[in-house]
C-alpha cells in the first residue's frame, strides 16, 4: 500500500506541476494537518513532554521526512521527467542500507545484499525498458540535482524512524511533525508567491489532486511506512521502494495510456525476486542458525 500511494505521489505531482513546488508541499501538508487534528491531538498533548525532551531527533525526522522530502520531489518534477525521478528514487534503498550499516550497525547477510542489488537493477530496468545503456544518454538537469536532496532526506528519515520513532505516539507524532512542517513552509510559500506570483488553481483538478496528496502519501502511507521500519528495519523496508517504478509504470498504463512492454515485465520480476530475497530468505537463514545454536 505504501508503494502504491507513493507511486501515485509521483504521477499526481507531475500532473499538477504547473503549481510551484512549495505551494504543492504546503497545501498537501495543510490538508494532512486537518485530517490528523481530530485523530492525534489527544496523544500529542499527552506526550508533549516527550516531544520537548527528544526535540532534536524529532525535529530531524520532521524536516527530513515530512517538510523537505516531497518538496524536493515536486521541485525536481518542475525540471525533469518522472522517469528520471523514478531512476533516482531507486538509489534511496542503497543509501539507506549503507547508512544503516554504519550508523545503526545493522547486519545484512550476503544473500540479502544480492537481493538489494537485484531489486535495484530491476527497478532501473523497468524505468529504462531494458535499455540499461540508455542511462548514460539521459538528459540530466537541475531537477536531477534536486532529487539528490530527496534521496538523502528520506534515507536520514528512515534511520531516525528506526532509532527514535518508538518514543512517540503514532498519530500524535504525525500531527506534530505535520504542524511544524506547515509552519516552516508558510513563509517559504509567501516568498515563492512574491517571486513567481500567486498561482491560479484549476478548480476540481488541483483540489482533488491536493486532497489525494494530503490524505494518502502524507498520512496513510507515512503511518504504514513508519510501522514497516519498526518491524523490518530501515534497510529491508526501504528495499520495497524499488517497487515504485513498477507501480508508476502500471499507473501510467491505466492513467496516461502508456504501454507495458516485455522488458518492463522482466524488470518487475527482478524487483519482486530481489525484495523477496532481502526480506524473507535472510530471515529464514537466521532462524535456521538460531535453531542450530540451541543447546541440546
Amino acid at each position: 500500500m505504501v508503494v502504491i500511494f507513493y507511486g501515485g505521489n509521483i504521477l499526481v505531482g507531475k500532473a499538477i506541476n504547473d503549481l510551484p513546488p512549495f505551494t504543492i508541499a504546503f497545501f498537501r501538508l495543510f490538508i494532512a494537518l486537518l485530517v490528523l487534528l481530530p485523530i492525534g491531538w489527544k496523544s500529542a498533548w499527552h506526550y508533549r513532554s516527550v516531544f520537548v525532551t527528544h526535540r532534536w531527533p524529532f525535529l530531524m525526522m520532521t524536516l527530513s521526512g515530512i517538510t523537505f522530502f516531497n518538496t524536493f520531489i515536486y521541485g525536481a518534477l518542475q525540471y525533469t521527467t518522472a522517469t528520471n525521478v523514478s531512476v533516482l528514487e531507486t538509489v534511496i534503498p542503497v543509501v539507506t542500507v549503507i547508512l544503516s550499516v554504519f550508523l545503526l550497525k545493522e547486519k545484512l547477510r550476503n544473500v540479502q545484499w544480492i537481493g538489494i542489488v537485484l531489486s535495484f537493477f530491476g527497478a532501473i530496468w523497468v524505468v529504462l525498458d531494458g535499455r540499461i545503456l540508455a542511462l548514460t544518454s539521459m538528459n540530466w538537469n537541475i531537477g536531477d540535482g534536486i532529487m539528490v536532496g530527496a534521496i538523502f532526506s528520506w534515507s536520514i528519515y528512515s534511520i531516525c524512524v528506526k532509532k527514535y520513532m518508538h518514543l512517540f505516539p503514532a498519530y500524535g507524532s504525525l500531527l506534530v511533525m505535520t504542524g511544524i512542517s506547515v509552519l516552516v513552509l508558510l513563509p517559504v510559500v509567501g516568498i515563492e508567491w512574491m517571486i513567481r506570483g500567486v498561482p491560479s488553481f484549476n478548480g476540481a483538478v488541483h483540489i482533488a489532486s491536493l486532497f489525494y496528496l494530503g490524505i494518502f502519501p502524507s498520512f496513510i502511507a507515512l503511518l504504514f511506512f513508519n510501522r514497516a521500519v519498526d518491524i523490518l528495519g530501515p534497510s529491508k523496508a526501504s528495499v520495497f521502494l524499488n517497487f515504485l517504478p513498477v507501480v508508476t509504470v502500471i499507473g501510467a498504463y491505466f492513467w496516461l495510456g502508456e504501454t507495458i512492454t516485455t522488458m518492463k515485465i522482466i524488470g518487475a520480476v527482478l524487483v519482486i525476486c530481489g525484495v523477496f530475497i532481502t526480506t524473507q530468505f535472510g530471515d529464514k537463514m537466521q532462524e535456521g542458525e538460531e535453531f542450530d545454536t540451541i543447546p541440546s
